[in-house]
């Protein structure tokens, strides 16, 4: 099943088309506006991350109930190629692999990601709900319930059919979450392999990853194969830990596992990206770490923190593909991140800013894009 879309606001670049593509858990995102009373009747914790339990299923009926429920194409890796795609603007520039069920709630999936101009290609399983994820926004926190259902039945034999190969293997950048190891790691394991020619990105996810010892090895032995190594601080530590580094300061973390050896057979650096929220974002190749500021913005502008960490990764490589530098694509993954927690949820099909990564300028007319040459 393939959705593609095509925007006012957006160009068409022969060069990027299908040059990002993510492989991960797709969900439906079904965000709303509640009140601490839903959060404590379902033992929730804010700023948390959860697999939905027996007891956890009425809440995604609950949220559909409410007037302002929001629903937007989800799952981590779908939302940086949704932010990666808003932020290129170029048709067809970012493409996404996962698995879905045959519902309603695939519909609205496929409706969404086309929306947002991402090009998908789904394998479907018909007796599996689609996966989804309930967010819960309290006074600019969120917590999230997800449920997995058909989004962790992906099959190598997808990856492998002769209308997908090509997807992925003429790709620039391949990027997935970590929590694509569990269950999917001999689809990873593959992709790692067969992309000798393809940037081969990660993001580290959640901190159980790096606990749970049968994902530990999952991520030890993916690890060679990676290129570029995301994650926040929390995860920074757990991954130190897990490696031995014999330190929590995540600058010595990134220095040290960009130093680790690569199982690639062309031989290239390793780059890890930290973020350190509201502070900083460390970059390390070589075993040689710099610090990013990440620029002031104004509290009260903030109206929740859900997607943050994906946006910042989907504004990264949205200006690597192009061919920019780290300090540009940094720049880009603030912009990014920060442009997301001014939104309800990680909805962007209303936003028309346009991102210029010489000056990050924003421009308040969008068909300015379409005169102008992308950063000249």
């Amino acid at each position: 099943m393939q959705s593609q879309s095509k925007s006012s606001t957006e160009i068409v670049d022969s060069e990027l088309r299908g040059r990002l593509v993510g492989v991960g858990h797709p969900l439906l995102d079904i965000s709303c506006e509640v009140d601490r009373k839903m959060v404590m009747k379902y033992n929730l914790r804010m700023n948390d991350t959860i697999m939905a339990e027996e007891r956890h299923k009425p809440i995604y009926s609950e949220l559909k109930s409410r007037k302002n429920v929001k629903y937007i194409a989800g799952g981590s890796t779908l939302n940086t190629m949704r932010v990666a795609q808003w932020m290129i603007r170029s048709q067809g520039a970012t493409s996404f692999i996962g698995c879905i069920g045959n519902d309603s709630c695939a519909k609205k999936l496929i409706s969404c990601a086309k929306k947002d101009g991402v090009d998908t290609y789904f394998q479907v399983e018909k007796d599996t709900s689609t996966g989804k994820c309930a967010c819960l926004i309290v006074d600019k926190e969120r917590s999230l319930v997800t449920d997995l259902q058909a989004a962790r039945k992906y099959r190598l034999e997808h990856l492998k059919q002769p209308k997908i190969i090509p997807v992925w293997s003429k790709a620039k950048i391949i990027y997935i979450s970590g929590f694509m190891l569990n269950g999917n790691l001999e689809t990873v394991m593959y992709l790692a392999k067969h992309c000798s020619q393809t940037d081969f990105c990660m993001n580290l996810s959640a901190p159980f990853l790096m606990v749970v010892p049968h994902l530990q090895n999952a991520v030890k032995r993916v690890l060679p194969y990676i290129d570029i190594l995301f994650g926040n601080e929390v995860e920074a530590k757990a991954f130190g830990l897990m490696m031995g580094y014999k330190t929590d300061n995540i600058t010595e973390i990134a220095a040290s596992a960009s130093s680790e050896k690569s199982a690639r057979k062309t031989e290239r650096s390793k780059t890890v990206i930290f973020t350190k929220g509201a502070e900083c974002t460390i970059v390390a190749k070589d075993g040689n770490a710099e610090r990013y500021q990440v620029p002031t913005l104004d509290y009260k502008k903030i109206v929740d923190t859900n997607g943050a960490g994906d946006a910042f990764v989907g504004g990264f490589l949205s200006q690597l593909i192009e061919g920019y530098p780290t300090e540009i694509c940094v720049k880009a993954g603030h912009f990014a991140a920060q442009t997301i927690i001014q939104t309800s949820g990680t909805d962007l099909s209303h936003n028309n800013q346009s991102y210029f990564p010489k000056n990050a300028t924003l421009l308040q007319d969008p068909k300015a894009e379409l005169n102008i040459k992308r950063g000249k």
